[in-house]
């Protein structure tokens, strides 16, 4: 039997509608975090037992529902496993919510979530305090987003920022060392070997970093890669940066 070459479209813009989050590991970090406001569950009867394999506790009410009527309500290409809960989007924090932050990831108007939720995943694991974001050029939260951060949405501050220079400048004055990324920059990315606090700043495919971010970086380096292909996408680039940025430092 062939495919069906019209697979159900979503029911709502994710551009514009309710959000919805999406498959067992983002859907338990939304119900776990105690900050995140959820407004329906709904649910097959065997997800609902995959969710509580790992002792996570629903403490809402919830819908029971089935695979196919998730794929007219998502869409089919969204990955749901039999879940989806609707949320408001996460609370964000200011850069005064911030103590003492060690590490910081800066996306300097990254418009793809798919990226963005890419990167928080990777922020998570390398324990990054926070990403911060600009208000304009960059994706509202939507399911792609957390789906593709695998429950870091839920686990990470996200900080929005109207102006991405004055936070810069902020976090240089609390002793951040700002590190921006560029292709061309004159130096190569080398791990750090000590305990200084750090920003990472990255920009947009294509556009890379604009010109007053550059001008704000303490340092300016690029990826040195020997094959035949000189880039690569920004959250594989983050994740190089990141492990450059912590794998040699002393511990504490």
């Amino acid at each position: 039997m062939s495919r069906n070459k019209f697979p159900p479209k979503p029911r709502y813009d994710p551009d514009t509608g309710p959000v919805y989050l999406y498959g067992l590991h983002t859907v338990r970090a939304a119900l776990d975090n105690p900050l995140r406001e959820k407004r329906n569950l709904l649910v097959t009867p065997n997800a609902l037992i995959r969710l509580s394999e790992d002792g996570t506790v629903v403490k809402m009410k919830y819908t029971e529902t089935t695979p196919k009527e998730l794929d007219r309500l998502l869409g089919a290409d969204a990955v749901h496993q039999g879940v989806a809960l609707e949320v408001e989007p996460v609370s964000r924090f200011g850069l005064n919510d911030l103590h003492e932050p060690k590490l910081i990831v800066i996306l300097d108007q990254l418009t793809d979530p798919h990226n963005v939720g890419a990167i928080l995943r990777t922020a998570c694991a390398f324990g990054a305090d926070a990403v911060i974001t600009t208000a304009r050029h960059s994706p509202r939260e939507t399911g792609v987003m957390a789906k593709a951060a695998s429950g870091a949405l839920d686990l990470v501050p996200m900080i929005e920022v109207r102006n991405l220079g004055d936070a810069i400048e902020k976090l240089k004055e609390r002793g951040l060392t700002v590190v921006g990324f560029d292709s061309e920059a004159p130096g190569p990315l080398r791990p750090r070997t000590d305990n200084v606090p750090m920003a990472i700043v990255l920009g947009a495919e294509g556009k890379g970093l604009r010109q007053r971010t550059r001008e704000l970086c303490d340092e300016m380096v690029r990826l040195d890669m020997p094959g035949p292909i000189k880039s690569l996408n920004v959250s594989n680039a983050a994740a190089i940066a990141l492990f450059a940025a912590t794998a040699g430092r002393p511990a504490i």
